[in-house]
């Protein structure tokens, strides 16, 4: 067992319970480094971190080291496709192809924006077989979805967009904007805000980021995904990826609005509590509180075609439901999103509370979103609002 570890940070005195089982993933060896933080009325309430940004541990997790956080990277880009929308730039109910022209190809003329955002246009994956280096080039892989047919019904299903998301909804900012998804998001997102999370960023930053350690996989467990030919696995291992690939300058420095932004717990939990606090956080104003509760209308609710478990899907984020109840929560309001490994940042506008995990021990967890680490965390914490 670990001993005299140092968690750092601030924690509020009511929260000791969240703080207490942080360490306890420690204690336990559940964790190498990782941080923790929560808001409750757009103020800070938690902000820890503890253990090492490496595998070796030689390196201590700081205060501002950051990390890849896979698909909680998807937060940020609905985010600002949401800002989009309210600005007047998108219409939801607008072919994507308005935006887009060439993205008509292949039967997919009248596939509306919302589609794509509520994980149901059939787009799932890539019918063309790629490499992760392709995903460095973005103007290839936009045209390979241009030029590709939906995998089913688009509007009948999900089938989560594992990575082509990011790009979708990316190349829809891109058409309004003029500008990238990450450009759009720290110009008009990261800087008001101030908060250290990034799309794609520059060599400067590699000093501070943590190495992310790969899950240990059961092939028993993942065998449900890996039928050939199936929706899954067409979606999950075109490309394989590692969690090798972030340790890239190539990977870093691309924009893959799906699954490579980095950032810390605070960055997430701040971001979330802009969203928690109807759209507005310290004087800056993202959304209007009415786009969130458009973003919280459920959009489809079904096993999902890749995840193989049930989702309920409002506009871009996962909506609390009977099968999520038990580690979110019974606020049926709340929404979240869960990253490869283990990060996640969960939102409640009704409590105006966000929460946000990041760490660099990946875990593989088939099925549900199931970590031991979350669900200790969530307990504590959804406990201690009961007390509020």
């Amino acid at each position: 067992m670990l001993k005299e570890v140092e968690v750092q940070g601030y924690c509020d005195e009511r929260f000791e319970p969240v703080k207490e089982a942080f360490l306890k993933n420690f204690e336990e060896e559940l964790e190498v480094g990782a941080s923790l933080a929560v808001t409750l009325d757009g103020k800070f309430v938690i902000d820890i971190w503890a253990g090492y940004a490496d595998a070796s541990k030689t390196i201590p997790w700081e205060r501002d080291t950051i990390v890849n956080v896979y698909s909680t990277t998807k937060v940020m880009t609905v985010l600002c496709t949401l800002m989009c929308v309210d600005r007047g730039l998108l219409d939801l109910d607008a072919p994507v192809a308005k935006y887009w022209p060439e993205f008509a190809q292949a039967g997919k003329e009248k596939i509306p924006v919302r589609y794509i955002l509520s994980h149901t246009s059939g787009l799932s994956g890539f019918e063309k077989k790629i490499r992760a280096k392709t995903l460095y080039d973005w103007d290839r892989v936009v045209n390979i979805l241009a030029e590709q047919k939906p995998w089913w019904e688009p509007g009948t299903k999900s089938g989560y967009h594992s990575l082509t998301h990011g790009y979708l909804l990316g190349e829809l900012v891109r058409r309004v904007t003029g500008k990238s998804l990450g450009t759009f998001f720290r110009e008009e997102v990261a800087i008001p805000l101030n908060v250290d999370f990034h799309i794609g960023f520059l060599e400067e930053y590699d000093s501070r980021v943590g190495e992310l350690i790969p899950p240990e996989f059961d092939v028993n467990e993942l065998a449900a995904y890996m039928v050939p030919g199936s929706i899954a696995m067409k979606t999950l291992a075109n490309p394989t990826l590692t969690a090798k690939e972030p340790l890239t300058r190539a990977w870093r420095a691309a924009e893959i609005p799906a699954a490579n932004g980095h950032g810390n717990a605070r960055s997430v939990a701040k971001i979330g509590a802009a969203l928690a606090c109807g759209g507005e956080l310290d004087g800056v104003r993202l959304l209007s509180s009415n786009i969130i509760d458009k973003a919280l209308e459920e959009q489809i609710y079904d096993t999902d075609l890749v995840l193989l478990y049930p989702v309920r899907f409002g506009l871009g984020f996962g909506l609390n439901s009977k099968e999520m109840s038990q580690r979110l929560g019974p606020n049926p309001r709340k929404f979240y999103w869960y990253g490869f490994g283990g990060s996640v940042a969960i939102m409640d506008p009704d409590a105006k509370t966000s929460f946000a995990y990041v760490m660099n021990k990946m875990v593989m967890n088939p099925g549900l979103p199931s970590d031991p680490r979350t669900e200790r965390l969530g307990d504590a914490f959804n406990n201690v609002l009961d007390t509020l």
